[in-house]
């Protein structure tokens, strides 16, 4: 019972988070200034008539009250219509899954590499304190926390795409090139510059953390008499930092989920990769408020399972919260 209650308490709070990320997402686009009908027109919109810019604003329910609007976006949810995109002119769940397709290489693997790579340096860095290494681990993540994504991403395709010529400048595949003839060589050649740029701001956060962690190991009492029996401080951060370390990394690599989907909707857009953030922007841009409620909903329901997968291995690596927990 004491499962079945935990399980249920997380559902609900899960539920709870998805309406309110829902209301926030729906109220914003309410206030946008963009007005929905010349988003849709595009160009086209000083050829309209105003008889005809009325039928499209009751076509797609731009003529309703907000409460309304939100009210049978809300039933349709329900019922399991996350609705229908005028962007793309799709529905809203065949849009999501299409671009996630693309985004889940991006985003997937700048995940595994900023966390293995953050961690590795700031144990690293923990160990080796006050030396030369640790200064320029140290050095690299301060500058990196605080440096823009869309920055870090247009120095990259300017001096390795533009310049150096080894990567290329856009898109997922060659420009012209149907998406079925696109060998898997070539999409990683296209995926390279993009994954590395946003794993770059992925590793410092990581990075930083591990090592406090690690200098808070190294002047414990069990480091004390480690180093009292002969151990160096690599055999005192390999037995007993990486355990001490781990929870932390594990925290911040789930948590940074919604961070580096943050990030990769200003890196696809530099990088015109058609992903879900590029349909993010899109969205946004062209008031397109079905297909953002559910890129929004889905992208919190992403985090908040990475968050729940990240309490489940913390009582892999220590027993003792499994315990405490039940």
């Amino acid at each position: 019972m004491r499962v079945i209650r935990r399980i249920a308490k997380r559902l609900v709070r899960l539920a709870l988070v998805l309406l309110c990320v829902a209301l926030v997402s729906f109220g914003l686009m309410m206030v946008s200034p963009i007005d929905p009908v010349d988003a849709y027109l595009g160009p086209q919109m000083a050829q309209v008539s105003p008889e005809q810019r009325a039928l499209i604003a009751q076509r797609w329910g731009f003529d309703e009250p907000a409460v309304v609007q939100f009210g049978h976006w809300l039933r349709q949810l329900v019922s399991g219509d996350l609705g229908w995109s005028h962007v793309y002119n799709q529905p809203v769940s065949e849009v999501i899954a299409q671009r996630f397709q693309r985004s889940v290489m991006l985003l997937g693997s700048a995940w595994l590499l900023s966390a293995l790579l953050g961690f590795s340096l700031g144990v690293v860095a923990g160990a080796k304190e006050g030396t030369k290494l640790d200064k320029a681990i140290s050095t690299y993540a301060f500058i990196t926390a605080s440096t823009p994504a869309f920055w870090l991403a247009i120095l990259a395709v300017l001096l390795f795409s533009v310049t150096l010529g080894w990567t290329p400048t856009c898109c997922a595949g060659p420009v012209g090139v149907l998406n079925q003839d696109v060998t898997l060589v070539t999409r990683l050649h296209h995926l390279l510059l993009p994954v590395a740029t946003l794993a770059l701001l992925g590793i410092a956060n990581i990075t930083l953390h591990t090592r406090a962690r690690m200098l808070e190991l190294m002047r414990s009492d069990i480091a004390t008499h480690a180093f009292a029996q002969g151990a160096s401080r690599i055999d005192v951060a390999w037995r007993h930092g990486l355990r001490h370390a781990s929870l932390p990394a594990i925290t911040l690599a789930f948590a940074s989920l919604g961070e580096l989907f943050g990030g990769s909707i200003l890196i696809e857009h530099v990088f015109a990769y058609p992903g879900l953030g590029q349909a993010t922007v899109a969205a946004g841009l062209r008031s397109d408020v079905p297909l953002l409620l559910g890129i929004a909903l889905f992208t919190a329901l992403f985090v908040s399972l990475g968050n729940m997968l990240a309490d489940t291995l913390y009582g892999v690596i220590d027993p003792r919260i499994k315990v405490e927990g039940t």
